[in-house]
């Protein structure tokens, strides 16, 4: 791949560049496992809970699913509430400070190891700009934990729209004014760059072993059709000749 072209980097977060599953799965277990005595399937609980944040079409529609906000902090306590239910958690086991600081596990999401110095070395060249479903705070405060270098976060809050609708990828690149060719879409997930794609995106693939486990086995390999499959951030990063 050419990488003259190549003005901005957009990121996919959740996989891509934070550890979504083992951040879910620590802090259920700090509470519900360490102070609450429970003994779940923290992984499990996890991956329940991030499929039941999953979210496609605009704000509007997700708002009209959930009765209220839009912000994905607001939506991750209704799906806190279902994913406690399910795992046969009583509604009274948590306090509502205990709560709300479980349903915020989003927002201490710690980065791969090798997320921030790759990062660090293609904000030398590119603008790095997040591209997610998380609102506006979730992500600065997920940022500014993790030391990830952002230039821009166009979440679904900015943009209006969730991905993998077409609006959500090409809000971004005209809040960033360029065109298409010139944003190269980072993630861990096809589905997500298949989208990016099909709006005039480039594509990397960047390998997460953590996110082809068996409920995304989808994901061990890049799809045919990507224009650049990584190892991880830094490879990526010397690629692209940073």
């Amino acid at each position: 791949m050419e990488s003259g072209e190549i003005e901005a980097l957009t990121y996919d977060v959740f996989g891509t560049v934070v550890d979504w599953r083992g951040g879910i799965a620590r802090d259920a277990k700090a509470l519900l496992g360490g102070e609450k005595g429970l003994s779940l399937d923290w992984n499990a609980f996890a991956i329940a809970f991030k499929e039941r944040s999953k979210m496609a079409g605009s704000p509007e529609e997700a708002a009209a699913r959930a009765g209220r906000s839009i912000r994905a902090d607001d939506l991750n306590r209704d799906n806190l509430r279902e994913t406690l239910d399910a795992f046969g958690v009583a509604p009274d086991t948590l306090t509502p400070a205990e709560f709300d600081w479980l349903a915020k596990a989003w927002h201490r999401l710690d980065p791969w190891p090798d997320s921030v110095p790759g990062m660090t070395r293609l904000r030398t060249r590119y603008i790095l700009a997040a591209v997610s479903s998380g609102n506006v705070a979730l992500l600065v405060a997920m940022a500014r934990r993790g030391g990830l270098p952002w230039d821009a976060i166009l979440s679904a809050e900015v943009t209006r729209y969730y991905k993998p609708r077409p609006e959500a990828y090409l809000a971004a690149v005209d809040m960033l004014g360029l065109e298409p060719a010139q944003c190269l879409m980072v993630a861990s997930h096809n589905d997500d760059l298949r989208a990016a794609d099909a709006c005039g995106l480039r594509t990397a693939f960047i390998r997460r072993p953590a996110e082809d486990a068996e409920d995304r086995i989808e994901d061990a390999r890049a799809a045919p059709g990507v224009d650049l499959a990584v190892e991880n951030m830094v490879d990526l990063a010397e690629r692209l000749g940073c």
